[in-house]
């Protein structure tokens, strides 16, 4: 039995990795790369199979933040060239839930710019997301930065599933991306989300600068927040950001980190997210054999794999996508629709 195989075994047994195990995770030999994720993989299959599920995101308020997170194009102390606009119509978050179905998307996520979301716009999104659900069964995530629990409860009797809010990094590392808000008001609005019986997504993103330290105490602190998902996010550094210039991470780098967070989380959902494609290339196939989940379209300012090459690329595998619900016949302008409800190959 190699080390690696002790981990997946700790994991199925629902045992923490020590912190000396998991260092040994991360610093994994790039020779040793195969072995390491087919232990993952033994973990990611007991409790997913070869189930992948997709999810789309909606960039429905961009620019004009006034916090000053250092990885972000749409921050107060970015310059990045990128489109500005408020709130869009309710019928343009119809309209993406329509693309995001047709992308055979389990979940669709509306993620708006700014500290926290004025009332007004949390009314307009309940509404959208009302609207939704009415012609379309997808599940539905916000990301809409720091909510007050009554904003939680109004989401939720939307028909919101999901609320996202990521821890980022270490509660030690944090000050260094962000000096606007907190590690504990991070916190503190994932515990009003789940207070007004919300689903969690909260995860963070490497490459910024921190240590190994910093990674495993982010999926350890994410141990205690017990999300249901977990999206891994990988530095895709914009020209115009604090951290344009912070290009530390390797596909390899990639891939242990997401065998970690495996390994540390073995029931929960995993997102390969943001910066996917600019640092896993053409390794990106083989980050599926520890996560079990993609993002498909984009990731807010920056491009993504379009739906029909993830679709491809699953189908490769001899994975498949997993959709719990009728997705429409007819697909948006751009992307093919599925025809039938359930497992696609």
């Amino acid at each position: 039995m190699t080390i690696f195989l002790a981990f997946a075994d700790k994991a199925l047994r629902d045992e923490e990795l020590t912190r000396a195990e998991c260092h040994a995770v991360l610093r994994t030999s790039d020779e040793h790369i195969l072995e390491l994720l087919d232990a993952a993989f033994k973990v990611r299959e007991r409790y997913f199979g070869r189930k992948v599920r997709l999810q789309m995101l909606l960039n429905a308020k961009s620019g004009a933040c006034q916090e000053d997170c250092h990885y972000c194009s749409q921050s107060a102390v970015s310059t990045a060239d990128i489109e500005r606009y408020g709130l869009l119509p309710k019928h343009q978050m119809l309209e993406g839930a329509r693309r995001a179905a047709s992308a055979k998307a389990q979940r669709y996520c509306v993620v708006i710019s700014g500290r926290s979301p004025l009332d007004r716009e949390i009314a307009e999104i309940a509404e959208a997301v009302k609207a939704i659900k009415q012609e379309i069964p997808i599940q539905v995530c916000c990301s809409l930065g720091l909510l007050s629990e009554g904003q939680a409860r109004t989401l939720k009797e939307a028909g919101v599933n999901r609320i996202n809010h990521n821890l980022n990094t270490s509660e030690a590392y944090h000050p260094i991306i962000c000096t606007t808000h907190t590690f504990q008001d991070r916190l503190t609005t994932i515990r009003h989300a789940r207070a007004a019986g919300l689903e969690i997504c909260s995860g963070g993103v490497v490459g910024m600068g921190e240590s190994d330290d910093d990674i495993i105490d982010l999926a350890l602190a994410l141990r205690g927040v017990k999300p249901d998902s977990i999206p891994v996010n990988m530095l895709h550094p914009v020209s115009g950001t604090p951290l344009e210039h912070c290009r530390q991470l390797t596909p390899q780098r990639c891939l242990k980190v997401l065998c970690l967070f495996r390994f540390l989380h073995p029931h929960t959902e995993i997102r390969v997210a943001g910066g996917r494609e600019f640092n896993l290339r053409t390794l990106q196939p083989l980050a599926l054999y520890a996560a079990d989940s993609l993002f498909v379209g984009g990731y807010l300012t920056t491009p993504g794999q379009p739906a029909p090459e993830a679709w491809k690329m699953i189908s490769d595998l001899g994975f498949e996508i997993e959709v719990d619900y009728q997705h429409p016949a007819a697909a948006s302008p751009g992307v093919t629709a599925g025809t039938a409800p359930g497992t696609y190959s």
